[in-house]
């Protein structure tokens, strides 16, 4: 079962998400960032939280501007704005109740997770699957018209069927964020997974991630998986080590 819920984002527009309630004994909460331009309904956000919840952990999925329900234009938003909204997200959480202590994110929302975790409200945990290094590494999935945005300050650009405006200002503050010194002052327990056959975020973006890191860490290579978690049981599989990694951490 999902309870939706919405709430207010750091720059003014509503984001909808929803809530995948724990099965049985409730063992935590927590909250998921989705992939770049993914949204909380694509197939890694929503069945890994199906999962997660399964094994009585809730969790708050949403879509982050523009995208999905969610108000707003993803034009408007940035790295910055993502990384607020899901610090936002676990405020959100911890106001109704049910305070988010593990932070989970795939691909683009990995570097989220990981930039956001310090400043979170109640995250005990963080883990990420497939995440890069650095978030300009999602500068490849716009080059087809970098150059016209860094010209004319803006451009049209379809990303997954969704005719979205990339601006300039996106590519500058992507350009501009830095994850080594957040992985260095991560003060949480991390588990990095990555597929070593994922083709579009490499498994050395997980070793430079893991390397970067201090203990308490721990890696899991998702062998056989690809980036989105596509085929049948990969998401549920993450889960489920996910799950068993962060029961520990879960313990009043």
């Amino acid at each position: 079962m999902a309870e939706k819920v919405t709430f207010k984002s750091t720059s003014g527009p509503m984001l909808a998400g929803l809530i995948d309630l724990p099965e049985g004994e409730v063992r935590g909460w927590g909250v998921f960032s989705h992939g770049f331009t993914l949204g909380k309904d694509s197939p890694a956000a929503a069945r890994i939280c199906k999962q997660l919840a399964a094994e009585g952990i809730g969790m708050l999925r949403f879509d982050n501007l523009g995208l999905g329900d969610s108000e707003g234009d993803w034009g408007d938003g940035s790295f910055t704005h993502k990384v607020a909204d899901t610090v936002e997200a676990t405020r959100f959480m911890a106001e109704r109740g049910t305070p988010a202590e593990l932070l989970v994110g795939h691909s683009f929302g990995g570097a989220a997770v990981l930039a956001a975790a310090n400043d979170s409200v109640g995250v005990d945990a963080v883990a990420t699957v497939g995440a890069p290094f650095q978030p300009a590494h999602v500068e490849h999935n716009y080059d087809a018209v970098l150059s016209r945005v860094m010209e004319d300050g803006e451009s049209p650009w379809m990303a997954g069927g969704k005719s979205l405006t990339l601006r300039k200002a996106f590519v500058h503050d992507v350009r501009r964020a830095d994850l080594r010194h957040k992985i260095m002052q991560l003060k949480k327990p991390l588990l990095v997974m990555h597929s070593p056959t994922d083709t579009t975020v490499g498994i050395e973006n997980a070793s430079d991630i893991f390397n970067t890191a201090r203990h308490p860490r721990s890696f899991v290579a998702l062998e056989g998986s690809d980036h989105l978690l596509t085929k049948k049981g990969q998401a549920q599989r993450a889960a489920r080590i996910i799950a068993a990694w962060a029961h520990q951490y879960l313990i009043d």
